[in-house]
């Protein structure tokens, strides 16, 4: 009998011990908060979201400095899907399903963002969308703090058809293949038409990703131009294609007071890599420029360029969106007491972050925030002059108006309204 309780000690010790090794291993985990960082490192958009990885760092790093949150240290987990779609969704669910984080904050492209949305509401996580992207999408499990079209593409057309703008009557419309550009031209056609615009007077060209030959398109775009009507262009082209279109730009000649360029994917980070002085007073819409002037924004690229060791570094719009969406989200956590994603999200409703610009974003119900609206001109030093801005905030619309079968829908997440593709109710 001394020999078997020998044995069976000799079995159960050592289990027992396991068990003790996994439950310490559990609670460890435990005591850090996971945030999951979902941007391409590598591929033709690294060119605009490595920095944002950065930012996510930066942020998450500043957060443990303050001791964390809910008494815990905040942990990043990066990973790259490479530009590549799919691998984005394969990612998502690796991050949430396998590395157990609390919240993921990535994407740029909307057709990364559609890859990994039904992860997100197959296994209820939360993700923050930090980039302008065509709206007509409404989910309970994406916050989105780029801008909607009403807070960047229709003001940029509204400014170039005004006579601050040169009083365009023609427009190239000029954007990379995908859901982003389609859709956001969708939604432009609309507004020129019910502007009075004719069909004649719209041109509509799409490239891959990664596109480098322009001289064809560019050389279009100039006998476009020589109806004798002012021509606009308007550039939803991503990722590192901007590089060579705007060389060929400077390469035909095309100077802004003859054909104006504005681009809603070009911001300071794009810009950095190409010499702007052939572009001077071609246009960027964005909520936030570097150059903007406010103590937050003073503040902010200081810490920026001390973390990243460079001077020479700049800032940029999606860098700004993710500042508010964490300092929202950091936010929420605290109010909720938790980092339960329902308890989150029901806590994000109505949060408010002091922008860069030195205004205030709230989030809204729609999972929108209110953001100013900025057209910039391009310095030769690369940075942006903001040319107009908006008198506020203006509330990013997650349906478009100027879409029939969209302008009857809305989007109102909060308890007990939930609802996000829904015919509008009388009282909202």
């Amino acid at each position: 009998m001394l020999k078997l309780s020998k044995a069976i000690r000799r079995i159960v010790v050592p289990i027992a011990a396991a068990g003790a090794l996994v439950s310490a291993t559990a609670v460890q985990a435990a005591d850090t908060i996971k945030v999951g960082v979902l941007h391409s490192l590598s591929g033709t958009m690294a060119i605009s979201e490595t920095t944002l990885k950065d930012t996510m760092l930066m942020l998450i790093d500043e957060q443990n400095k303050k001791g964390g949150l809910l008494g815990k240290k905040l942990e990043a987990v990066v990973v790259d899907p490479a530009s590549n779609w799919p691998l984005f969704a394969e990612k998502a669910r690796d991050l949430i399903q396998n590395k157990k984080v609390d919240v993921v904050f990535g994407c740029w492209t909307s057709v990364s963002r559609k890859s990994v949305l039904p992860v997100f509401e197959e296994l209820n996580s939360m993700l923050f969308y930090p980039v302008q992207y065509e709206g007509e999408e409404s989910s309970r499990n994406v916050f989105y703090t780029g801008a909607a079209p009403n807070q960047q593409a229709i003001p940029a057309v509204e400014y170039l058809m005004g006579e601050d703008g040169g009083s365009a009557k023609r427009w190239v419309l000029l954007g990379t293949d995908y859901v982003y550009p389609r859709t956001t031209n969708k939604i432009l056609r609309a507004f020129l038409k019910a502007k009075g615009v004719k069909e004649s007077d719209i041109m509509e060209k799409y490239t891959p990703f990664g596109h480098s030959d322009w001289q064809t398109i560019v050389a279009d775009v100039k006998k476009f131009a020589s109806a004798g009507k002012k021509t606009a262009v308007v550039s939803t082209i991503n990722g590192d294609a901007n590089v060579p279109f705007y060389k060929e730009l400077g390469n035909q000649g095309i100077k802004a007071e003859d054909i104006p360029v504005v681009a809603f994917s070009v911001g300071e980070e794009e810009l950095s890599g190409i010499d702007t002085k052939p572009l001077v007073g071609h246009l960027a819409a964005w909520n936030y420029f570097m150059s903007v002037e406010s103590p937050e924004n003073k503040d902010f690229i200081a810490k920026w360029q001390k973390f990243i060791k460079s001077k020479k570094r700049v800032t940029n719009d999606p860098m700004e969106a993710h500042y508010i969406g964490f300092k929202m989200w950091t936010q929420a956590v605290k109010q909720a007491g938790t980092t339960n994603v329902d308890a989150v999200r029901q806590a994000m409703y109505g949060q408010k972050v002091k922008s860069l610009t030195g205004t205030v974003a709230e989030m809204h119900p729609n999972h929108h925030l209110s953001k100013p609206v900025l057209i910039g001109e391009i310095q030769d030093n690369g940075q942006f002059e903001t040319v107009w801005k908006t008198k506020g905030p203006v509330v990013g619309d997650a349906w478009s108006n100027y879409i029939p079968e969209s302008a009857k829908l809305t989007a109102n997440w909060k308890f007990p309204w939930v609802c996000g593709n829904c015919q509008k109710p009388k009282h909202f």
